[in-house]
């Protein structure tokens, strides 16, 4: 499953949760399943994160001088 999809489903999952009307066996379920994508979307944006760059310029060999991006919020 993607990214979006599991982003999805775990919406999903936050609604049926706050409508209280689950079971409780029900509630446990789908509440396990949210903690595992929500473990696997951090970990796939902490992913991303680690790919993107930022170009500072190059070294004397020629070859790209490159930082970690950090927004700055």
């Amino acid at each position: 499953m993607d990214f979006e999809k599991k982003l999805g489903r775990l919406e999903e999952i936050v609604q049926k949760m706050e409508k209280g009307d689950l079971a409780l066996e029900e509630s446990l379920k789908i509440f396990e399943e949210g903690v595992k994508l929500s473990r696997e979307c951090h970990q796939r944006l902490n992913e991303a994160e680690e790919k993107v760059k930022t170009l500072v310029g190059f070294n004397g060999e020629g070859k790209a001088v490159t930082e970690d991006f950090r927004s700055e919020s």
